[in-house]
Formats: structure tokens, sequence, C-alpha cells
């Protein structure tokens, strides 16, 4: 169940969106090249909640929006637009949820414990990861590795500069956008970026 820090979060959820919105947190970048990743996408694996493996070669032909998330953190209301988000696009869209606590320690639970707050909470049934970490340091993620190197995404350098930064990826996997964690999983800017088509 939420705790009551939690509950108090998700209260003042539409007023952290709004003050945020306008700041380096509602920051979006778009891919504007041509040229494929050096490194493919489908090269990665991440480890699930429940320690099964998931090659990414299974997901070719979707898009895919990696989240980083957080249980006690001011957008954490976004996990039920990440669901409905999931919901609205069940053929084109997979989302990733990566737990991290590389922000203002708050997400201190196990997976175990943040997959059933998931759940009860905001009714979440896309697949969450084992808690890693996703800034840029030694013990970073191989996955955010990957987001986070121009040298293998072909472009960006934007690591997560908070709780629920949100990276998309192509059907054809290449990584198109970063949208930081004030952009709504609602807003115009990722429906948009899931419903166009890549012409190269």
């Amino acid at each position: 169940m939420a705790s009551f820090k939690q509950k108090i979060l998700q209260l003042l959820y539409p007023l952290i969106m709004r003050l945020s919105k306008s700041g380096s947190k509602g920051k979006v970048l778009k891919k504007t090249g041509q040229a494929p990743a050096p490194v493919s996408f489908y090269e990665l694996a991440s480890q699930l909640s429940n320690g099964q493996e998931l090659p990414f070669a299974q997901l070719k032909g979707k898009k895919v929006l990696l989240v980083n998330t957080a249980s006690n953190c001011g957008y954490t209301n976004q996990y039920a637009e990440l669901q409905q988000l999931a919901e609205r696009f069940p053929d084109q869209l997979l989302v990733l949820g990566f737990p991290a606590n590389d922000f203002a320690e708050q997400e201190k639970d196990d997976d175990h414990t943040i997959s059933q707050f998931c759940q009860v909470n905001f009714g979440v049934s896309f697949p969450l990861m084992k808690k890693s970490v996703v800034v840029k340091q030694a013990a970073q993620n191989p996955v955010y590795q990957w987001l986070t190197n121009a040298r293998q995404n072909g472009w960006n350098e934007q690591a997560p500069d908070w709780n629920f930064s949100k990276y998309l990826i192509s059907e054809d996997g290449q990584l198109t956008h970063y949208f930081g964690p004030a952009v709504s999983p609602l807003s115009e800017d990722i429906t948009a970026g899931i419903t166009t088509q890549r012409r190269y």
C-alpha cells in the first residue's frame, strides 16, 4: 500500500508537473540524422525483476519506451500514465520500467516490494527490470550505457537528470527521442513519437 508520503506526492503531482515543465526537466531531444546506431539495441538484454532474462532481440517490430522509475518521487504518479500509455498502444509499444535509487534516495525498496507497490497502487502490468544504476558511473546498467553514449546509440549523451526520464526506441531499434521527467507519458510529444513511422 502507499505510504503517507506517497499519498501526499500523488496529490501534489499536477502541481509538480506544472512547475517543472518549463525547466530542464521538461526537455525533449530528438534524433535528426539518419545514420544507424553503431551498436545495435537488439544486442542488449536486461533482467526482469523476477531475475528472468529479457533479450531485446525479442522486441523487434515494436517501439520501446524505457523509463527510470522510483516509488517515492514527485513524478511517481507517472506509473499510472505509463500504464495507460501501454494500454493505448498494445500492438505498437512496450514500456519497460527500470527502478533506480540514483536521485535523493527515492527508491530504497527491493525488487519484490517495488513490483507489489506498482501493481497495487497503479495497476502496472508492463515489465519492470531489476533495480540498477542508470546514471553515468562505473556501475551503470549496460542498457543505460547504450542510451547515454553517442558512440553506441549514434547521437545521444543525455543521461537521466531525475526519476522518470524517458527514452523512445523505434521499431527498428534506433533511439529516436529523450523526454525529461516533466514530460507526461500521455503528452502529445510522446504519443506523436509512438505513432510516427520512421522514414529511413
